[in-house]
């Protein structure tokens, strides 16, 4: 039985409430890291607010989510795959959405600077996260986390436990002349991930897929309406044995949290600030799977931005978040550092301050532009073209971060 103390820090609600008291704690000056200078997210507003024009010129802003990806260079590679599904029903049409979009987006950690995939059909040459996803959607139509010859397109628990690096790599086209970034701990993610589906039928039901999330959660939808938290819940407690942690307490793995000296509270959740980065973007990339089969997913804005470099990259490269020291591309930062830590949490707080900001420009409400929208529009876009103009040419963060292919 996990404490309750530290089952409440598997919630969207825990990661808001605790990267705000962060944002108090350096606003206050405690801070040996960062200053903040709010009044430069009007400028940030202004910015996000142009690039969103620009790339939606009639704001028809989808969610920020791994399905975005799967389209790199144009290519509408999902739509191609829906093709091979003619006359399945729409709840197994649900179950291969979720396949798809739970393998790639556990794939899409940083995957460095040097890293190509040379798309065969296409003859595109695509990198970083985009394409991660192009290489594990054809990774996906070529049946590589199937054991079934005859049902290729579906991920199953056998075929993800027994993935090795080897194999990931010669689908991802990984050798010493292209480097992939922590393409070991990719590959042992996705055997975790296998062992916690087979582990945990009452979550991902019989059939040992991850698609099997969508036959536990569709019941739980009232008047056809699921909120989306539901489905972030599923994933903390279904997947809570998978993410590799260096933070343990009472024997329990909490997954992508940090500590931080602003939390300061009397129980055994002390210090800790969870962000549970890639359950959320997994949750964002799971709400499309789930309005394909008819459901309407509700209260959008329960769950929070993403904490990773775009976003906060943004926030430093436009001066919201402003170092004490300057920053040394040099040196690279552990994810657990109290600095990264901070900045993570920095940038889930600052993204909900500017959300109404960038609504104003855009003279849209909360509803129409949830923080899905405003990260697709939007602040991840933004955050890659000033690193791009900052830092050519590949544009890395501001910050050095030293990844292992799980957090970043």
């Amino acid at each position: 039985m996990i404490p309750p103390e530290l089952a409440a820090l598997r919630s969207p609600a825990a990661v808001r409430a605790r990267s705000h008291q962060v944002l108090d704690y350096v606003e206050a000056g405690r801070s040996p890291h960062f200053t903040l200078a709010r009044a430069a997210l009007d400028g940030v507003a202004d910015y996000v607010a142009e690039v969103t024009r620009q790339d939606y010129p009639g704001l028809d802003i989808p969610y920020h989510s791994r399905w975005r990806h799967f389209d790199a260079g144009g290519v509408a590679r999902w739509q191609a795959l829906a093709e091979r599904l003619e006359g399945v029903d729409a709840a197994e049409r649900a179950r291969t959405m979720i396949d798809l979009a739970v393998v790639s987006v556990l794939l899409d950690a940083g995957a460095g600077d040097a890293w190509r995939y040379q798309e065969e059909g296409t003859g595109l040459t695509i990198g970083r996260s985009e394409g991660l996803a192009v290489a594990s959607v054809n990774m996906f139509a070529a049946g590589g986390f199937s054991t079934d010859p005859a049902q290729p397109l579906r991920a199953d628990a056998s075929a993800l436990v027994a993935l090795d690096a080897g194999t990931l790599g010669r689908f991802f086209q990984v050798s010493e002349e292209n480097p992939l970034v922590g393409l070991a701990g990719r590959a042992a993610l996705l055997n975790r991930l296998g062992a916690a589906v087979a582990a945990r039928p009452d979550v991902f039901g019989p059939g040992g897929r991850p698609g099997g999330l969508h036959d536990t959660l569709a019941p739980q939808a009232r008047i056809g309406r699921l909120p989306a938290e539901a489905i972030l819940k599923a994933l903390l407690d279904g997947l809570s044995i998978i993410w590799p942690s260096g933070l343990e307490v009472a024997g329990v793995a909490l997954g992508d949290v940090g500590r931080h000296p602003a939390v300061r509270v009397g129980d055994l959740s002390d210090q800790i600030v969870p962000f549970h980065k890639l359950s959320q973007w997994l949750t964002y990339s799971l709400l499309e799977p789930f309005e394909a089969s008819g459901l309407a997913i509700t209260e959008l804005d329960a769950l929070t931005a993403l904490p990773e470099y775009r976003n906060g990259g943004l926030l430093i490269d436009l001066g919201v978040i402003v170092p004490r020291a300057p920053l040394d591309p040099a040196h690279k930062h552990a994810v657990s550092s109290e600095m990264v830590v901070e900045w993570r949490a920095l940038t889930v707080a600052l993204m909900d301050l500017l959300a109404d900001r960038v609504r104003e420009r855009l003279g849209l409400d909360a509803s129409e532009f949830p923080l899905a929208k405003l990260l697709q529009g939007g602040t991840w876009t933004a955050g890659r073209r000033i690193a791009a103009e900052r830092r050519p040419p590949a544009g890395p963060p501001p910050l050095a971060i030293d990844a292992d292919g799980t957090v970043f």
